[in-house]
């Protein structure tokens, strides 16, 4: 038994160090290409170059963990009190820091991201690899994982929050990752949802948060020069002058430069062009277009040769929606909705040992 946990300690801190990067650093993707109308896109409409394919790390590989959870199931159908959304029009009224300590007896690891409202009831869209670490809290052994949700200028910390859902795909295809030197992604299912489940300092949370509207529809090619508004947390200032510096949340007025696919004939990401925005620490962030309306999250650094100093990629809404679907069985919505407490608790339960299971089956083999 202490042969299992000293190989799960070690991978465990070989994930952080790595992961850490993978968070702090949007990293560059590795893929070009366009896209046409809000319609399924079909083989012809890409061969003549209207969208052309991202590379995958997931394919049909669709893990089904959630779908056979009958715990899951269940607590996705409990429904709550509604209380009635009020989208902001300024993302930055939406907009928090998500900054994350890993503590050993040897060191401190330091993450932070974006992220911002989506339901009014306290329910965060952010980056995978920027959640990833409140799953890590549940596995105390391995080291002390402490999660803060910061809001405001300079970013001051105001919540605690729990994991209510993070892609099992995505934990799945990455894995991978924490033997490589330099991780890469694409950004594909990289997102999650937190659920503020109380305040740092023991006061009454508020009745309701300021959000922002999410726009799940098919992104057509028109929307290719329009003009969108980039948020984020951008970490310049800490990476100069270390942890305890001050976040300055930025907006920026960009456009779209470019939309792709990871093959499912859908624009799944959509570039941006370079803004003040465009800096580690932005993953997670909201790109907004002229209606107030989400349509991307932001999940790489773009092609600044293309695109100027500061581009960015996001996975746009629609991929969000039908990939959580296909995951979960129920939509976007729902996933929004329902008991949000009892949603998390569960969530973690089934997902916690599916991540250590995967830790340990990708672990390189020693001689």
């Amino acid at each position: 038994m202490q042969f299992l946990t000293d190989i799960l300690v070690g991978v465990l801190t070989l994930y952080l160090g790595l992961a850490t990067n993978l968070a702090m650093i949007i990293a560059p993707g590795s893929f070009t290409a366009s896209e046409e109308p809000a319609t399924l896109i079909n083989e012809s409409a890409e061969s003549e170059g209207l969208l052309s394919s991202l590379p995958t790390s997931i394919g049909n590989l669709i893990p089904d963990i959630l779908l056979r959870s009958a715990e899951f199931q269940a607590a996705a159908v409990i429904q709550s009190t509604e209380t009635l959304d009020k989208p902001v029009d300024d993302p930055l009224e939406a907009l928090v820091n998500i900054f994350c300590t890993y503590a050993t007896a040897d060191y401190i690891r330091t993450t932070t991201g974006t992220g911002f409202f989506v339901d009014s009831d306290g329910v965060i869209l952010t980056n995978a690899h920027v959640a990833q670490f409140l799953l890590l809290e549940q596995t105390e052994e391995f080291g002390t994982t402490n999660c803060q949700v910061r809001a405001g200028n300079p970013a001051a910390a105001k919540y605690s929050a729990e994991l209510l859902y993070l892609p099992p795909a995505w934990v799945q295809a990455n894995a991978g990752i924490l033997y490589d030197e330099v991780p890469m992604g694409t950004g594909e299912r990289d997102y999650a949802l937190l659920y503020v489940s109380g305040s740092i300092d023991n006061s009454p949370l508020p009745v309701s948060f300021p959000s922002l509207r999410l726009d799940a529809d098919l992104l057509p090619t028109s929307i290719i020069n329009d003009d969108v508004v980039a948020a984020g947390y951008p970490a310049d200032n800490l990476l100069r002058n270390g942890p305890n510096a001050d976040l300055i949340p930025r907006k920026a007025n960009t456009t779209v430069s470019e939309l792709y696919t990871f093959g499912s004939n859908y624009a799944d990401v959509l570039s941006i062009r370079g803004s003040s925005v465009g800096a580690e620490g932005a993953s997670g962030g909201p790109v907004v277009n002229e209606s107030g309306d989400v349509i991307g999250v932001i999940v790489t650094r773009g092609d600044d040769i293309a695109d100027g100093e500061g581009s960015l990629r996001a996975i746009t809404v629609s991929h969000i929606a039908r990939t959580m679907e296909e995951e979960t069985g129920f939509s976007l919505e729902q996933n929004l909705s329902g008991d949000l407490s009892f949603r998390a608790q569960i969530f973690n339960e089934i997902l916690s040992p599916f991540l250590l299971t995967l830790l340990e089956n990708e672990r390189p083999v020693t001689q």
